[in-house]
């Protein structure tokens, strides 16, 4: 029982020394840079929505002028919630890089 013990404790010494050591904080803070770059992927997915959002708005006004108001009002809808998507993927990318 006491070797068994014996080696818990050292495998504990052992882990602690390496979580100080300079490898595993390189490798956390690159680690952290890859995922927050991963992460700001989602912003170029809000800027195509965006694109097609007013390119839809565009197609629908020259198709029918009189109804512009409440299309404008339904395009800014969708580039709002486009815009979310983008601030979410932005906020994310900030979690990782500086949690």
């Amino acid at each position: 029982m006491t070797s068994i013990l014996h080696i818990f404790f050292l495998i504990v010494f052992f882990f602690q020394l390496f979580m100080q050591s300079i490898f595993f904080l390189t490798f956390v803070t690159s680690s952290k840079l890859i995922g927050a770059g991963l992460a700001t992927i989602g912003v170029v997915g809000a800027g195509a929505g965006i694109g097609i959002v007013f390119g839809g708005l565009l197609l629908s006004v020259a198709r029918n002028p009189l109804k512009e108001p409440r299309l404008f009002q339904l395009s800014l809808l969708g580039f709002a919630l486009c815009e979310a998507m983008g601030l979410l993927a932005i906020m994310m990318a900030f979690l990782i890089l500086y949690s």
